[in-house]
């Protein structure tokens, strides 16, 4: 305790070094993050980028000649699956982020369905599989077909969705609808002409981020019997199916090397997918920033 008439020390020496010491210590960490990752990266780099040509990405795999297997099944399963995906989730989860951010009255139920949405958005992917079995497979008898992995998929993304639209209509200035509404516009004119324009970064980054996820998901495919091995691509909603991660987890399932270099060059191709697309989130919030007018 301070006697009276003490002049109070404020020890800046000391918390300057405290500062510069937490400084270096989150810088630490982070260099350690990036410096594991490029190792990762250069590791796969290095093992499958040999195998990436024209023919891996247009065979199919085989385990009679596994020098000759590539990812065309998987690669077209996956661009099925994501894009029915995109289309149901993604109308869905904006949609339910408007009504309930500037529909709906704030009470009990409003509450309880925001909490239980928060909640679903850090279910393990696993439990999404294990519903999609008993939902799609079982009562509704999809079978292990495309659109059973899809509406699977939209399930596990529908919540990130939600949270993400609904924190990019939260940050929209309320003096834009205020505007909107002082001049006679209605509701759904104000949210249609400008809070969703404003919140648009906001909300395709969210998406975006949600959909990589889903790309690399291989837990629920797998719970709801997606194929390992099939040597066609799909056709339909009911076809068979298989997806990048699957195809990458049963190769690096087999003893043989070869295998292992076959699951690297795998990965280089699902990440030539992913990085694009989270290319594209940053793309499109950087051009609507620019052109932000608040």
């Amino acid at each position: 305790m301070i006697e009276p008439g003490t002049l109070f020390q404020p020890r800046l020496n000391r918390r300057r070094w405290m500062g510069r010491a937490f400084l270096a210590l989150c810088l630490l960490l982070t260099l350690s993050a990036v410096v594991v990752l490029f190792g990762l990266l250069l590791r796969v780099t290095t093992e499958g980028a040999s195998w990436l040509s024209v023919k891996f990405l247009t065979n199919f795999p085989s385990r009679l000649w596994p020098e000759k297997s590539g990812v065309k099944n998987a690669l077209f399963g996956t661009i099925w699956v994501i894009s029915l995906t995109a289309a149901v989730s993604v109308p869905v989860g904006v949609g339910a982020a408007i009504y309930l951010q500037e529909y709906a009255r704030k009470t009990r139920l409003t509450r309880f369905i925001e909490l239980n949405i928060s909640n679903l958005a850090g279910v393990p992917s696993i439990v999404y599989g294990m519903l999609g079995l008993v939902v799609f497979i079982r009562w509704l008898s999809l079978g292990r077909s495309i659109i059973a992995g899809a509406l699977t998929l939209s399930l596990l993304v529908l919540p990130v969705i939600i949270i993400a639209s609904r924190e990019a209509l939260v940050a929209v200035p309320q003096s834009i609808r205020e505007a909107a509404y002082g001049i006679g516009a209605t509701r759904w004119q104000t949210i249609r002409a400008h809070v969703l324009p404003a919140a648009v970064p906001g909300i395709m980054t969210g998406v975006i981020l949600a959909l990589s996820r889903a790309i690399g998901e291989a837990a629920p495919l797998i719970m709801i019997g997606a194929l390992s091995w099939i040597a066609s691509t799909p056709d339909g909603l009911r076809s068979e199916f298989t997806a990048l991660p699957i195809q990458i987890y049963n190769w690096c399932d087999e003893p043989e090397e070869v295998y292992r270099k076959l699951a690297a060059a795998g990965i280089i191709v699902l990440l030539g997918i992913l990085l694009p697309m989270n290319a594209l989130a940053v793309g499109v919030r950087a051009w609507h920033q620019r052109r932000k007018k608040w």
